[in-house]
């Protein structure tokens, strides 16, 4: 898969949740966006990704 535009290789069946896991922003406001769709973070565990999945992940930024 790609995150943010870096390859990186992930086993079969590696989840949204496990890449926040990996990324280290559990503690963290974020959206997840693979092949242009919105992950719900409902959807994190579940969601699983495919060879290819390009993927963005943004965190949330308080401020004015």
């Amino acid at each position: 898969i790609f995150v943010n535009g870096e390859a990186r290789d992930v086993s079969q069946n590696f989840t949204a949740e496990e890449l926040v896991k990996l990324l280290d922003l559990q503690n963290t406001k974020i959206a997840m966006e693979v092949n242009l769709e919105i992950i719900p973070r409902s959807q994190y565990s579940a969601y699983t990704f495919k060879e290819g999945d390009k993927v963005e992940v943004v965190r949330a930024i308080g401020g004015g």
